[in-house]
């Protein structure tokens, strides 16, 4: 059994609701009508039927039932959509006057797979020039059979199968057989258009899915015929295979939706396939305002009640953005239900209901179509007034001319004004008609008193209020006072020091009335228009010595601005730290250290060590840590410490020397507190290589040296050591001139090797002398005959247990 993948919908339905378990492939044949051309596509495994089938089973499969009403040749060509030669379709035909439970043997069929037989095309069928009734599988064949003789009343059943690819497919009739005409659309041949449209007329209005009744189409597709079936389907599948047949009221699916129409003749069977659209119309397509804001005011007798009135109709353009306001009707309701229904419409001029903040709703109706429509939300805010109190504001007159004008800082009066509210601004103005705007914050008053008018503006939501400010000049004074001076306590000489100001106020306030408060200002303007106070904990900025400014004040009123000197006391002039080194190597001698003082005298000061000692200068010989602290006659002290750092001459741990080599070294290995430096002397104490970092000597020619190393961290001395490097001479030349006249091992002497054993051979291997190591030497005889020259053997077998064997040259 096998049918269209959208067959198998219709079977799983069924089988769900239990109307029916079993089907047959057959029995839901599509009937096919007209001549007409076929457009399917086909899915899934069937049960196998196909007795003399080209060897085939059904894979992929669709049934059609063809009925022959005028005799005649019958053919047909299937085009899969792919032109791919891969994809491969078989078909089978059965007839004629085959019954679904008495099928019979297939009368044609072709099985034939087109990329296996060679084929150029995957085109499939029967045909007039085709000459076999049976092909395939695979290579067998060329895709197609010969065409069918009918008779008038013949029926056949045709499985069109797809044993490989996805592809759909169309098949295209031929021949001079005629089928029954299937029913016609009327609604087409009328001119009737079938395209259904309607407003979203179902909650939610807005989303685009409502309600069709499709059988309003029934009526203009059927027109005068009779003896037909209209169904409605949501695919041409569907609606081709005559399944799930759609019921009005429907609602759609997507929009814009197709519908498909199937037209069929309840006697031949036969049927057309049409369609119409579903669209909805979506209400009028408009913007969500922004929020309408209003600031409180005196309209409603309240300023502070969050209510006002509002005009909602000067947002209607901004809700239209562009649309003509001729083809729209716009309203406004307190609720999206009353909107949606169209009930309790309110009017443009609202007071809104619910305090500060409330959400009223906009209708917009297109006037050709009122159900379209679209609804948004508007919400109105109203912002409160800010708080504004008046206030005065009291100066001083200390410019020195009691006249009663000085200059004011008219935001000195700011948080007073506003409460402390926080997100305040204040403009400031001279006049009552607010024309004369304040700039800055500097002002000099014209007269005393004088009356400042201010606007207080909510930063946030840009509403106002009102206020007054008066401002007065006072001629009373305060003390100027000179404060007890200071010592540095962090230890700089720079005469910056921090003063807690608060230790001046009895000072500034002493014989003043209680109750005035104090701030300090760095200068008298600032004092003047109170601004940049400083704080309680103040760094001097002129060293030493520095005036500041104290402005005294009565309930914010200016009382009075006085002068504060603060004075810095100087520290003794030292240097604070240092580091000397002490060679432990003299202990127990002593080395002097002392107080450093830079300037002044030492009897001036006094001094505490922290050894006790009470002098200026003490000796010591201990490494370590020691400290002073040095005190004038103003009290002020400071500490300076003095770091003993070790040094000493070098330790030789060890010598490591590498000879009887063509690179000799010598390796100095050291310890000790001291920095060193290397030198190589001859026994002659000639300098060799001068003083270096580096304790590796190299390329030393063999013989007897002296080591030297110098500590350059304190100059604590010198050491020395002998050290013999050993080489043998590679010739001599007895000819007594005074050079290179006998043979010696280098290196040798009474303290490195003298026990060591030379003896010296012919190149035959004859003993000629056993030398003494600390001798001169052999001179080139043997029992006091001269040797010619030629190459000599040594055997030289060194104290220490090394032993060479070599060879040499006699030169004359």
């Amino acid at each position: 059994m096998r049918i269209s993948k959208l067959f198998f919908a219709l079977i799983f339905i069924l089988n769900v609701t239990n109307i029916l378990s079993a089907q047959q492939d057959c029995s839901e044949a599509i009937v096919v009508c007209g001549n007409s051309d076929i457009n399917l596509d086909v899915n899934g495994y069937g049960i196998r039927e196909f007795p003399n089938s080209c060897s085939s089973n059904e894979n992929n499969s669709v049934w059609l039932e063809v009925t022959v009403v005028s005799g005649g040749t019958l053919g047909f060509t299937l085009t899969p959509n792919s032109t791919s030669i891969t994809e491969d379709y078989d078909f089978f035909v059965f007839g004629p006057n085959a019954t679904c439970d008495n099928l019979g043997s297939t009368i044609r069929c072709s099985t034939t797979n087109p990329q296996a037989s060679g084929s150029t095309n995957n085109l499939t069928g029967m045909s007039a020039t085709a000459n076999d009734e049976f092909e395939g599988p695979g290579a067998n064949g060329d895709n197609f059979v010969s065409w069918l003789n009918t008779n008038a009343g013949d029926t056949y059943f045709i499985v069109i199968d797809r044993p490989i690819g996805n592809s759909p497919f169309s098949l295209q009739w031929t021949g001079s057989a005629q089928f029954s005409d299937p029913p016609t659309n009327a609604a087409i041949t009328a001119g009737t258009p079938l395209d259904l449209d309607s407003c979203d007329i179902t909650a939610p209005f807005n989303d685009g899915f409502t309600t069709f009744n499709l059988d309003s189409n029934t009526s203009n597709i059927m027109g005068s015929q009779t003896d037909v079936t209209v169904t409605y389907h949501e695919s041409a599948s569907d609606a081709n295979i005559g399944i799930n047949p759609l019921t009005s009221p429907y609602t759609n699916t997507s929009n814009i939706q197709t519908i498909y129409v199937r037209i069929e003749n309840n006697t031949t069977g036969c049927f057309e396939v049409s369609d119409f659209q579903l669209e909805v119309t979506l209400g009028p397509t408009i913007t969500t305002p922004e929020d309408y804001i209003l600031c409180d005011d005196l309209s409603d007798g309240n300023d502070k009640n969050g209510l006002t009135t509002f005009d909602l109709s000067s947002k209607n353009n901004d809700i239209l953005n562009g649309l003509s306001a001729s083809n729209y009707t716009i309203s406004y309701y307190t609720s999206q239900l009353h909107a949606e229904n169209k009930t309790s419409p309110i009017a443009t001029n609202y007071y809104n209901s619910t305090a500060f903040n409330e959400t009223v709703y906009v209708r917009v109706e297109d006037n050709t179509y009122p159900d379209c429509n679209s609804i948004v939300p508007l919400n109105l805010q109203v912002n409160a007034t800010p708080e504004a109190y008046n206030i005065q504001l009291l100066q001083c007159d200390e410019d020195g001319v009691s006249d009663g004008i000085t200059q004011f800082n008219l935001t000195e009066a700011h948080d007073d004004i506003t409460g402390g509210a926080l997100n305040t601004s204040t403009l400031f103005y001279s006049n009552s008609s607010k024309t004369n705007l304040i700039t800055g914050s500097h002002f000099t008053n014209t007269s005393n008193p004088q009356i400042i008018y201010v606007d207080v503006i909510d930063d946030n939501t840009g509403c106002s209020n009102t206020a007054e400010l008066t401002i007065a000049v006072s001629v009373t004074q305060a003390n100027n006072v000179s404060i007890p001076a200071i010592c540095s306590t962090d230890g700089t000489y720079d005469g910056i020091e921090t003063f807690n100001l608060q230790n001046a106020d009895s000072y500034v306030l002493d014989g003043l009335p209680n109750g005035l408060s104090l701030n300090y200002y760095a200068n008298y303007t600032d004092a003047l228009l109170e601004q940049n106070a400083l704080q309680n904990s103040y760094r001097n900025t002129t060293p030493y010595s520095q005036v500041i400014y104290a402005r005294t004040e009565n309930n914010n009123d200016c009382y009075g601005i006085s002068e504060v000197v603060l004075n810095v006391n100087r520290l003794p002039d030292i240097k604070t730290e240092d580091l000397f080194y002490y060679c432990t190597n003299t202990f127990p001698e002593t080395i002097r250290i002392d107080a450093a003082l830079l300037s002044g005298t030492t009897s001036d000061y006094t001094y505490a060590w922290s050894t006790g000692a009470s002098s200026y200068a003490i000796d010591i010989n201990q490494v370590g840590n020691y400290s002073v602290t040095i005190s004038n006659a103003n009290g002020c002290s400071i500490m300076r410490t003095v770091t003993i750092a070790p040094s000493n001459t070098a330790t030789i741990n060890t010598i490591e020397v590498v000879d009887a080599s063509e690179n000799n070294t010598i390796t100095i290995l050291t310890s000790g507190d001291g920095i060193y430096e290397y030198a190589l002397l001859d026994s002659e104490h000639t300098i060799i290589y001068p003083y270096q970092e580096d304790p590796v000597f190299e390329n030393i020619s063999p013989g007897i040296y002296n080591v030297s190393i110098t500590d350059t961290k304190n100059n604590c001395g010198t050491v020395e050591a002998l050290v013999s490097v050993i080489g043998f001479p590679k010739f001599f030349t007895p000819n007594n001139d005074g050079v290179n006249d006998t043979w010696q091992v280098y290196g040798i002497s009474d303290v490195f090797q003298p026990n060591s054993k030379i003896l010296i051979f012919n190149r035959y291997g004859k003993l000629l002398k056993e030398i003494s190591p600390l001798g001169i030497g052999w001179n080139g005889t043997y029992k006091g005959k001269v040797l010619p020259a030629d190459d000599y053997w040594f055997a030289v077998t060194l104290q220490d247990g090394r032993v060479y064997k070599n060879h040499f040259s006699l030169k004359q």
